[in-house]
Formats: structure tokens, C-alpha cells, sequence
């Protein structure tokens, strides 16, 4: 390897809390959150059950927890209309589509190299 080309590390202290990285796997890591961000991303808004169906091997457990967390970490809004039926939609925060292109780097490298 060069050593005269520096480049940033991933992390200064991998197991620091302050690692911006780990921090980003801690909001989007798991099995779920990126599928959901995805899917929100693809439709525009989601509403649960349609989630459920579309997410394959998804539970409701796992989608409401998921759902939840993404909330807390404001990567999702929860729209509740005060209809009958009670409808809720969830639609990305501008802190997640500053993932999309980022999530898109991702994929563009999966299918290059794996």
C-alpha cells in the first residue's frame, strides 16, 4: 500500500460512541430498517399493512418495533388521518433521503462485486 496517500479512516475508534459509522449502523442496521426505507423511498409514503405484504418475511412485531425505532431517529414521519378506519402513513425525513443516494452507492457496489 502507498503510504503517501492519506485518506480519512472509517472510524478514529471503532469501538468509540462517537464513530459517525456506528452510529449510522446503530439508526439503519438490522435485517428490516433499509427495506422499509426503500419501500417508503419507492412509494412515496407507506401504510403498514401494505408494508407487511410487500416486505417479504417481515412480521408485524418486527415492522412495528422497526417502524418505532425509525421514528425515534428521525428517519421516518407518522402521518395518523383522523378517519374511519384509522388510516396511518409513514414518509421519509429529509435525514433519510440524504440516505437514498448513500443506500444507492450501496447497491450499485452489491451488484458490481457480489
Amino acid at each position: 500500500m502507498n503510504n503517501s496517500v492519506r485518506h480519512e479512516p472509517l472510524c478514529s475508534s471503532i469501538a468509540g460512541e462517537d464513530c459517525g459509522l456506528k452510529k449510522v449502523l446503530r439508526i439503519i442496521g438490522g435485517k428490516w430498517k433499509i427495506m422499509i426505507l426503500c419501500l417508503i423511498d419507492d412509494k412515496g409514503a407507506g401504510r403498514f399493512n401494505e408494508m407487511l405484504r410487500e416486505i417479504a418475511g417481515i412480521t408485524n412485531t418486527m415492522l412495528a418495533a422497526s417502524l418505532r425505532e425509525m421514528e425515534r431517529d428521525g428517519l421516518v414521519n407518522r402521518i395518523q388521518y383522523n378517519e374511519m378506519p384509522l388510516r396511518v402513513e409513514y414518509t421519509l425525513t429529509e435525514k433519510a433521503r440524504s440516505l437514498i443516494p448513500i443506500l444507492l452507492e450501496l447497491k450499485g457496489w452489491g451488484e458490481k462485486n457480489l
